[in-house]
């Protein structure tokens, strides 16, 4: 998947991706629980990073909230008109597992990228998980933007392809992601498929707001700006929330044949220099208001 306003991105695959830590590549760390009973693994099917987020009392092999960590990685370098993919995420028993362990409440792994280093870190905290990206530069070139796609795929009772239940947050209220596109409720998927809808935060709202694209996927775009930068999917029964908010980010965005919720921050990174980018998921049984308020607390503690 690719965010909306992204330009053609050449696509550089890292040959080798170099892992650091005291757990060997073929051993995994153990799983992290919270106090509720929410649980943080390592997707083993996969030696590509992924993490699965597992409910109380349902088994550690539930998919229902699988997030790729990252999806890819992405530079722009200063004066460049496109950017490249120093990573990008791919199913199944590929290349070498990175050396995963476990820090208290959180697991963590960390890859080179030529001259950029990246430690990435999901915590299991009290209502969901924080992902967290360092990047330090130790090349002489200068970027003007990277950025780490976190990419919670949701399936099962949060699944939701016609976006029914998948809201975002203006400034009288939360509304529907997809609720100028009421058609989508009735035509057919094939038509309704492949399709990315999107609603800006401080990004402009594009002047078309509909635009299908010579891929054939359709990008829906919302006309009114959000006035947060959370995306949040209710599971069937409506009881449990899924939200990913971070602190700043151009626009929130789904595939929703995925599921999957973006809030992709970006940062820049001189030659010398560190930059941290975070992305929170909560996933709890709450009311939508009752989440607003946990994503305002904590928006201004993500970096």
């Amino acid at each position: 998947m690719q965010p909306q306003r992204r330009h053609g991105y050449a696509l550089i695959l890292c040959a080798l991706l170099v892992s650091v830590g005291p757990v060997a590549s073929d051993q995994l760390p153990t799983a992290v629980q919270n106090a509720s009973g929410v649980r943080l693994l390592v997707v083993e099917e996969n030696t590509q990073p992924a993490v699965r987020i597992v409910l109380p009392g349902h088994p550690d092999s539930d998919r229902a909230i699988e997030v790729l960590f990252p999806e890819h990685v992405t530079a722009k370098q200063t004066g460049a008109a496109d950017g490249e993919h120093f990573y990008v995420f791919r199913p199944g028993r590929l290349g070498e597992r990175p050396a995963w362990r476990r820090v208290g409440q959180a697991i963590e792994y960390e890859k080179e990228f030529g001259g950029i280093h990246m430690l990435a870190r999901a915590t299991l905290e009290d209502d969901g998980v924080r992902f967290h990206y360092e990047f330090a530069n130790h090349s002489k070139t200068s970027y003007d933007m990277i950025y780490a796609v976190t990419d919670p795929r949701l399936t099962s009772i949060f699944h939701d392809e016609r976006l029914e239940r998948t809201y975002v947050h203006h400034k009288n209220g939360f509304d529907l992601l997809a609720s100028e596109t009421p058609a989508r409720l009735t035509m057919p998927l094939d038509q309704w498929l492949p399709s990315r809808y999107l609603a800006s935060f401080t990004w402009p709202v594009p002047a078309k707001l509909v635009e299908k694209r010579d891929d054939g996927i359709t990008y829906y775009n919302k006309s009114r700006p959000v006035d947060q930068p959370v995306i949040a999917t209710l599971s069937t029964g409506r009881d449990w929330v899924v939200a990913s908010f971070t602190h700043q980010t151009g626009n929130v965005w789904s595939n929703p044949q995925l599921t999957c919720q973006h809030v992709d921050p970006q940062t820049s990174l001189a030659p010398g220099q560190q930059a941290t980018l975070e992305v929170k998921i909560l996933v709890l049984k709450t009311s939508l208001d009752q989440l607003l308020t946990t994503v305002i607390q904590q928006r201004n503690t993500l970096r």
